[in-house]
């Protein structure tokens, strides 16, 4: 298991972290997704298989961009 943390930017409402949560909810092996429009920040936690960019083409799809945050 593992988590881990992205800078995303765009995200203003609800309905981001929504769109942002159902997009990265697709990925297999997804276990939990906390994302925040406040902090722009999205955590995702799942099996070591889920890859970054496997999560950054997901929220790309969702019409946002995000980074690795280190």
């Amino acid at each position: 298991m593992a988590t881990n943390e992205y800078q995303v930017t765009g995200m203003t409402c609800g309905h981001c972290e929504m769109s942002i949560r159902e997009e990265v909810g697709e990925i297999a092996g997804v276990q939990d997704i906390q994302v925040s429009a406040q902090t722009g920040r999205l955590v995702v936690t799942g099996s070591d298989s889920v890859e970054d960019s496997q999560i950054l083409t997901a929220v790309t799809e969702a019409g946002y961009s995000a980074v690795r945050a280190v």
